[in-house]
């Protein structure tokens, strides 16, 4: 098996992720699989972060994974080398959340990067996501800098994988539709489109922008240049302020990636499957939603419910994408929850009960990593369905 390199844009724990870790794994086999801690090691709690990633993938998905400590470059040389020796046997690599310039700082002009590069040439899985994600590009957002410290906008120096492997040139953006944010745009990883479209004028060197929306995962196989997008959002390939966009389902290869990237293509990127554009609807309702009009965003969410027994698959992306973004504004306080959701929550169970009827398996799982990723957590019982809302991941 060739070697694949994930970019995850968050979620990389989620419930809703671990259909996406299962299949991943099953590739694998019995291979070494670690967790580096990185990014996240400077925090205080970091040994509790390691330990919670080891029960999602043990108790969830399926899989042991163990830890590989570096959370500083100065650490003893034992300490280095034995970690060195974990990545050198590895079949399976971690790398996730916390602070993106943090992790630079402790990799960048040390045995680490190559090491990355390594596990994926001799065939392994280098799975990153959102902070970790952010580093494996030319260029590297530093969010904590410029989103909680108010720094104006600027780069680092990314590790650069993705020339090292894929010959792109590019800054890859995790969490890049958060609307945490509510009517203030927290998209492109917290920073917000302007601030980013500031940072692409200081890009001279040609790279493009690689978006990964949250929930997402892009999976690229080194072996045959495909590429694949899973989750509840999409991945978007920007250059000079034009995008491209390929949704979750569909496909396209590295050339086209580097063809949209570097800004050489004439023509769209081509996908495997069908290219899907935001409608009309999904443009009504998400105008409903910033101006506060609850009822109006329902309305529109309510009428996706024939278009999506139609199977058709942009219609499926749009009840996804309606049910995460009406569950984000309830819980930031547009209204009551549970009176916002309520109508919203019973079309989507009708569906996956329709889809149980009909055997149409995937469907069903659709509605429920819907609900999941919304926050909202659905228990079949002997008295019925019952749902609730919980703490979003």
């Amino acid at each position: 098996m060739g070697g694949r390199l994930v970019i995850m844009g968050s979620g990389e724990n989620a419930p809703t992720m671990v259909k996406f870790h299962r299949a991943l794994m099953q590739d694998v086999g019995d291979g070494a699989k670690y967790m580096i801690d990185t990014p996240y090691g400077f925090q205080v709690n970091a040994d509790d972060l390691g330990a919670k990633y080891q029960q999602y993938f043990d108790e969830s998905v399926g899989t042991k994974i163990e830890l590989a400590q570096w959370r500083r470059k100065d650490a003893s040389v034992v300490e280095h080398e034995r970690t060195l020796s974990q990545l050198q046997q590895a079949s399976w690599l971690l790398a996730g959340p916390g602070s993106p310039s943090y992790a630079l700082n402790q990799w960048s002009d040390t045995a680490i990067p190559a090491a990355f590069a390594d596990l994926v040439r001799r065939g392994g899985t280098f799975v990153t996501g959102s902070a970790a994600a952010a580093t494996i590009g030319a260029h590297a957002i530093p969010v904590y800098e410029i989103y909680k410290v108010g720094e104006d906008p600027y780069w680092l120096a990314g590790l650069n994988l993705l020339g090292d492997l894929l010959g792109i040139r590019a800054a890859v953006v995790p969490h890049f539709d958060n609307r945490e944010g509510g009517r203030h745009d927290t998209s492109c990883c917290y920073i917000g489109l302007h601030r980013l479209e500031i940072l692409e004028a200081q890009l001279h060197d040609g790279a493009g922008i690689l978006g990964v929306d949250e929930h997402t995962a892009v999976l690229i196989e080194l072996s045959s240049g495909k590429v694949s997008v899973q989750g509840a959002g999409g991945l978007t390939l920007r250059q000079s302020g034009k995008s491209v966009f390929v949704a979750s389902g569909e496909s396209t290869t590295v050339e086209a990636m580097r063809a949209a990237l570097h800004g050489t293509n004439t023509v769209d990127v081509v996908v495997a499957t069908h290219q899907t554009s935001q409608s009309d609807l999904l443009a009504t309702f998400r105008s409903a939603l910033q101006s506060g009009d609850s009822t109006a965003a329902l309305a529109a969410a309510l009428s996706t419910e024939d278009a999506v027994f139609s199977s058709d698959v942009a219609s499926h992306q749009e009840l996804r994408t309606m049910l995460v973004e009406l569950a984000d504004a309830a819980h930031s306080g547009l209204q009551d929850p549970r009176t916002l959701l309520s109508p919203l929550v019973d079309v989507a169970l009708n569906v996956r009960r329709l889809a149980r009827e009909n055997k149409d398996y995937a469907m069903s799982d659709l509605v429920r990593d819907s609900l999941a990723a919304a926050g909202i957590e659905v228990r079949d019982t002997p008295e019925g369905v019952q749902w609730d809302l919980t703490d979003r991941i």
